[in-house]
């Protein structure tokens, strides 16, 4: 008995919470509400106000005054439910209660106009539906419906405890419409708050989507680096053991510490396999990352290195595309990191280009300075039809985060003929550096006061056919132009690049992102 108690007393206090208030409940952005503007809702007032006024002094025979007193209090609690619903409600009930029990005294005593509509007159009646109308749609379900029972309790006592004499009730119907507008109105409600809850859990999806994506590239570029960093634990291991055979006479000190050293070296690299061994069993198909399952990727298969880069360029051209290559300076050594991320940077790039410019031409250009790397894969627009890809959608992000690790940065933009361009800057030795002004920088070429290596060359690509059709353009060729662009839409807008599709459509202006910067909203790749 105790826990029901406690179960009933809490009931009764949110009731309480509820129904006990002035609280302020504006109306809600609603369709249907934007077509029933306050206005209105003031006009179904006024109305219920002179419906009133003729019903209490004509029909009751309270007097003019009385009646006009009440009959502004019932239109008063439409107005007022626009704002303050729970008042309103409690409003419209007392002013009904006061006007009901006046009647009855000039039912009772003859005075009334013989069955007179009680205890619910017709302005009355309307005026209440409105305001539960109001107030369901702003309070919650349970509070609608104590509001619902208890204007059902009121009209029971009334008409069947107390009663009249000589009156038409009222009671059934003004129950059965009041029940009926709760329902609409909390119906109504319902299906918002459904709306407004899918709004954010779509929110919430897209964010963890965004969130999974970037966390599966830089789980997929922490594997590939672990790979290095083993190779070169490795190495230490196999110098200390091999440097006291390289001295004569080599103290037991120096002995002692190169021991030490390789012990250390070993355990680490025992470390390193296990985190490996984890990172790797996320994707059986693929343990080392190297690309999608079926690829034939075989567990021992070193990092690929910018050696490489020749043999992914003859795959790219088997494949279909035709891809001329420059190199420009001469080649520094490299820490394997950074090799590994340009190789990933152009094979991403190439694929991309594969997959959604078939058969384009492809220019690659990679160029050593004093300062770093700077890669730039640039793809004339699709000279066949661009079909949907599956692609998971990791591209462009891959190549941002293996940028940034490094200190370097990623801008991918589209070219006025339709193509695609892709350049990247990476650090000589992995890490950003104070810029050296005293250091010779190639010119930019998309002019030549500017010497930032990393600035994209123009956004232009001419292939010779391309000339010849800026030559004798026309407006059949000036559609083709817009039919690449739009066929570069599916390019820049699939898996989730929402904000590239933005620049498909500005018709010769150059649109940049610098995938180095913060990731904005509803960015994917290419």
């Amino acid at each position: 008995m105790n826990g029901v108690g406690e179960w009933l007393t809490a009931r009764l206090r949110v009731l309480r919470d509820d129904l006990w208030t002035t609280r302020a409940a504006p109306l809600p952005s609603f369709v249907w509400l934007r077509r029933l503007p306050h206005v209105h809702v003031v006009l179904v007032a006024v109305g219920i106000t002179l419906g009133g006024v003729d019903q209490i002094a004509d029909e009751y025979r309270q007097g003019t005054n009385y009646g006009l007193l009440c009959a502004a209090a019932q239109g008063g609690a439409v107005a007022l439910a626009l704002w303050r619903p729970v008042l309103a409600w409690w409003l419209s009930m007392t002013v009904t209660v006061v006007v009901a029990m006046g009647a009855r005294s000039q039912l009772l005593s003859g005075q009334a106009e013989p069955y007179a509509s009680w205890p619910w007159g017709g302005a009355g009646l309307i005026a209440h539906a409105m305001v539960l109308l109001l107030l369901s749609l702003r309070v919650p379900t349970r509070a609608s419906v104590a509001a619902l029972v208890l204007t059902a309790l009121v009209t029971y006592v009334m008409e069947g405890l107390i009663g009249a004499a000589d009156y038409a009730p009222t009671g059934p119907v003004a129950v059965i419409v009041f029940a009926a507008v709760v329902l609409v109105g909390s119906s109504l409600r319902g299906r918002r708050e459904a709306r407004r809850q899918l709004v954010e859990q779509t929110g919430i999806t897209a964010e963890e989507r965004a969130r999974r994506t970037l966390l599966e590239e830089r789980n997929r570029i922490a594997r590939e680096l672990h790979d290095v960093v083993a190779h070169h634990m490795s190495v230490i291991s196999i110098q200390a053991q091999v440097a006291p055979h390289l001295v004569e006479n080599p103290s037991e000190e120096l002995k002692e510490n190169l021991a030490g050293i390789r012990k250390n070296a070993l355990e680490a690299l025992a470390e390193l396999r296990r985190v490996l061994g984890v990172l790797r069993s996320e994707n059986p198909e693929d343990p080392y990352g190297l690309g999608a399952a079926g690829t034939g990727a075989a567990p021992d298969t070193p990092q690929p290195t910018l050696d490489r880069l020749d043999a992914l360029m003859e795959n790219t051209r088997a494949a279909g595309l035709e891809v001329v290559a420059t190199v420009e300076g001469e080649a520094p050594v490299y820490p394997p990191g950074v090799q590994l991320s340009a190789y990933r940077i152009v094979q991403e790039a190439l694929s991309n280009a594969l997959r959604h410019a078939p058969g384009s031409q492809v220019r690659v250009e990679v160029t050593h300075h004093g300062h770093g790397l700077y890669l730039e894969v640039v793809n004339s627009r699709p000279r066949a039809p661009v079909s949907s890809s599956p692609g998971a959608g990791h591209g462009l992000l891959g190549m941002r985060e293996r940028a940034v690790m490094l200190g370097g940065h990623v801008s991918a933009r589209p070219t006025l003929h339709g193509g695609f361009a892709v350049s990247a800057f990476l650090p000589r030795e992995g890490a950003a550096t104070p810029r050296d002004d005293s250091d010779a920088l190639p010119a930019s070429r998309s002019g030549e006061d500017s010497a930032d290596p990393a600035t994209p060359e123009g956004l232009e690509l001419v292939f010779p056919d391309d000339r010849d059709d800026r030559d004798d353009r026309d407006d059949s060729d000036d559609r083709d132009d817009r039919g690449g662009m739009n066929g570069m839409n599916g390019m820049n807008g699939m898996n989730g690049m929402n904000g590239m599709n933005g620049m498909n459509g500005m018709n010769g202006t150059d649109a940049v992102h610098d995938a180095g910067a913060p990731t904005p909203t509803g960015e994917g790749t290419r």
